[in-house]
């Protein structure tokens, strides 16, 4: 399924746009909109892009592959309303745009105008087996042909590849009109294996149990996927369950949602894939047919996230109301977009808001430390780590990673013997996790303690992740600090090949080329080092080091 025209002109000025500052240029002309939308598309930057398609579809009206890319864009940046006219007047002209003729078909089935939506499919419109299987299965059924959609259904079943997914849309299909039994004999699949896409098989699936009366059954389902895991959502439904209520569907409640469960089931099997702009496209189509969808919002705000649209991630998020569940995770979200845009206070304030609402979930708080360790604010993380583990109801293995990341707020505090406690105890969690031997040898190292330990911690962390620079520059850095200046240049070589614009690497390894005679060597990497812009108090040292060698800096120190 192609979804974007790229002629030969398209390539070419992306090449030259390229070289822009930005796709904020003047853009009167049909060239300089044409080429600011160019750069736009290519930086996924979906406002600007329709902003500049749109002004150069007005300049040159008839032009298909102009009109493409707006309904492209408009998709994207979720304004499907506007993109609808332009696919309608691509097909009139005879386009036989694949993207034009889904928007159509979307279109079609939102207003519940199922005849033009098989129309579609009978003029010859076709997308991808998976796809035009499943939508002419909803779209039959919203004809009030149950037989048609039934056989649509049966017939992607006999291919293995998509059995999973005609099982699970059917299953839905049969729940709608009230025939619990055959859906949940779907959902409960084969050979002891439940059909499960996505989080939404799994709560449809607990649903149809209540509604056979099984809330037994439909509490086990909820346990075995539980895990030990404090999901909201799913603990609100076990309540209601132990309260003997009888649960009612609401993954799909008629024709036009189950056609948006097909963008979103679609969405969720591309998601993270190298082209995740298809998926996008899936998730806002899902979003348009069923836009008060949860689950599609917080799917496109990844989506959006991965493409560093933070703003529109954020402005999906925002659209989640503050009664559902989700809405922590979805304020997590959020704050973790406004946090990569930059907007760090703005990040931390939506942290410390939800720590009001939603004060006995140890993620919140979780989350809410590691936004103030990455702005270096440690007394604050710390407090807000001790917050999340006084909520824990029992320690569990997976929990290593907040005892690590407390540790280093406290080791950055000055306060070594609390950070080592709780390295020591996260090594209890999660025996030879690298990240934590890595952190707490080095440590050890700086303080020129245990280094024997330091040594072995740290060739284990090694051994774990031999790919990893910082890894690697501790282990070369313990074999420099006790002595064994030889052997240390190896790693630290290894490590600037991994790491080669990290100073604090590179002036290692200035170190230990003057410590083996290689002093112009040292120079130079005391120069780069210093390019790379270190600490001015690491700064300061590497150029007295420049100045009057490393020999006559430790002297000074010692003394």
């Amino acid at each position: 399924m192609t979804l974007i025209f790229r002629p030969a002109i398209v390539a070419a000025a992306l090449l030259f746009t390229a070289a822009l500052p930005s796709h904020h240029v003047q853009a009167e002309s049909l060239a300089g909109s044409y080429l600011a939308a160019s750069q736009a598309n290519f930086e996924n930057n979906y406002a600007a892009s329709a902003l500049y398609y749109t002004r150069a579809l007005a300049a040159d009206p008839d032009n298909l592959g102009l009109m493409q890319n707006v309904v492209l864009a408009y998709l994207s940046k979720g304004d499907a309303e506007k993109a609808v006219p332009i696919a309608a007047k691509m097909e009139s002209l005879g386009a036989n745009s694949q993207l034009a003729q889904l928007l159509l078909l979307t279109e079609a089935i939102r207003k519940e105008n199922f005849a033009d939506a098989a129309a579609l499919f009978e003029k010859g419109a076709s997308f991808s087996p998976l796809l035009d299987g499943l939508i002419r299965g909803w779209v039959d059924f919203g004809k009030g042909d149950m037989s048609a959609a039934t056989a649509e259904f049966d017939e992607m079943r006999a291919n293995n590849a998509m059995r999973v997914f005609s099982d699970y849309h059917r299953a839905l299909m049969l729940a709608v009109v009230g025939d619990f039994e055959g859906s949940e004999k779907l959902l409960a699949g084969e050979n002891g294996q439940p059909v499960r896409i996505g989080r939404g098989s799994l709560i449809a699936h607990i649903e149809v149990l209540s509604q056979l009366e099984r809330n037994p059954d439909a509490i086990k389902v909820i346990e075995g996927a539980m895990n030990g895991s404090g999901d909201l959502e799913m603990l609100n439904l076990l309540q209601r369950l132990n309260a003997g209520e009888t649960l009612p569907i609401s993954q799909v409640s008629n024709p036009v949602e189950g056609a948006a469960e097909v963008f979103f089931t679609l969405a969720s099997v591309l998601s993270g894939e190298d082209n995740d702009r298809f998926g996008l496209i899936y998730a806002r189509l899902s979003e348009y047919l069923r836009p008060t969808s949860v689950e599609s919002l917080l799917m496109v705000a990844d989506m959006l996230s991965a493409q560093k649209q933070f703003d529109l991630a954020v402005e999906s998020l925002n659209k989640v109301p503050s009664s559902h569940p989700e809405f922590y995770t979805a304020e997590i979200g959020r704050s973790e977009a406004l946090q990569a845009a930059g907007k760090a206070e703005a990040a931390i304030e939506v942290l410390r808001g939800l720590t009001k609402t939603h004060k006995t979930i140890p993620t919140v708080f979780t989350s809410l430390g590691d936004a103030l360790r990455r702005e270096s604010r440690f007394p604050e993380a710390t407090e807000a780590y001790n917050g999340a583990i006084a909520l824990l109801p029992d320690v569990q293995p997976n929990h290593w990673f907040l005892y690590y990341a407390r540790g280093i707020t406290l080791e950055r505090e000055g306060k070594w013997d609390a950070a080592e406690a709780d390295f020591r105890f996260a090594l209890k969690l999660s025996p030879d996790q690298p990240l934590v031997l890595n952190y707490l040898g080095y440590g050890m190292v700086e303080k020129n303690i245990n280094l024997e330990e330091a040594q072995q911690m740290i060739e284990t962390a090694v051994a774990k992740q031999p790919n990893d620079g910082y890894i690697t520059d501790s282990l070369g850095w313990v074999l420099y600090r006790v002595g064994k200046f030889a052997e240390a240049v190896s790693p630290l070589e290894k490590a600037i090949e991994l790491m080669p614009v990290d100073p604090i690497i590179n002036d290692h390894l200035g170190d230990a080329y003057w410590m083996v005679g290689r002093k112009l060597e040292a120079a130079f990497q005391w120069r780069r080092a210093l390019s790379f812009e270190p600490e001015e108090a690491d700064a300061a040292r590497i150029r007295l080091k420049l100045e009057i060698g490393l020999d006559a800096v430790m002297n000074s120190e010692t003394e």
